[in-house]
Order: C-alpha cells, then structure tokens, then sequence
C-alpha cells in the first residue's frame, strides 16, 4: 500500500474518542456537507446535522474505550475502519458494548474526513 492505512486509522480512532469523551460539538469539523451518520438506526446528512445529533443525545458524560480499530484501504484512496469497544455514560457502573464503522476519504486539499460512519450498541 502507498500509506499507512492502519496508523491513520488508529490516529482517527484515538483522535475521534477523546474529542467525542471531551467536547462532542468540536467533532463537526471532521464531516463536511456530504457526510451520513447512523446512528441507532437515524440518519443524519451534512457535517451540521451530525454536529447536532452527537451534541444532543440524551447524556452528559461518556467515556469510550475501544478494543478494536480494523481498518482495510478502498480501491478509492479511502479508509474503511470497524471499532468494537465499551462506553459508559453519566454515573452509570455498567458498560455498553458498541460497534462503529467509518469510511474516511481525502478531500481536495488531501484532509482525512468521515464520508460514512454507522454507530450501533450491541446487546445480548
């Protein structure tokens, strides 16, 4: 491969987590306008859009510890990267278990931003 798709995918996820665990409204800079969302099953189109779900869901504190970052590059130039993981919300003792997949694309300037990204918890 011409670039180090796993360690940008790792940078992303490590990047990702802590800015959504600190400060969910400063992930908006890393969508644009023809990015989609999943969340739980609603979508969101448009940097925006995302911005607003992620910032109004229904808790204030989260922590997110992640156990996997596969990631595989697209015949594209992308990155397409799947992270299981933990998080544990407000003073909540126990943890949900989620699973989260990003498409990352370069834009014009050659900046990594999220084009797909389908966040789903996992029960059972």
């Amino acid at each position: 491969m011409a670039f180090d798709f796993q360690g940008i995918a790792t940078q992303f996820v490590t990047h990702y987590y802590t800015t959504f665990d600190t400060d969910r409204k400063n992930l908006a800079g890393l969508y644009r306008e023809n990015s989609m969302l999943t969340f739980e099953s609603s979508q969101s189109l448009g940097a925006a859009s995302i911005a607003e779900k992620l910032t109004n869901l229904p808790f204030q504190k989260v922590k997110h510890h992640f156990d996997t970052a596969d990631a595989q590059p697209t015949a594209t130039g992308g990155i397409v990267i799947l992270v299981t993981g933990q998080l544990l919300v407000d003073d909540e003792a126990n943890p949900l278990k989620f699973s989260q997949a990003f498409q990352l694309v370069q834009d014009p300037q050659g900046q990594w931003f999220v084009f797909n990204d389908i966040f789903k918890l996992v029960f059972g």
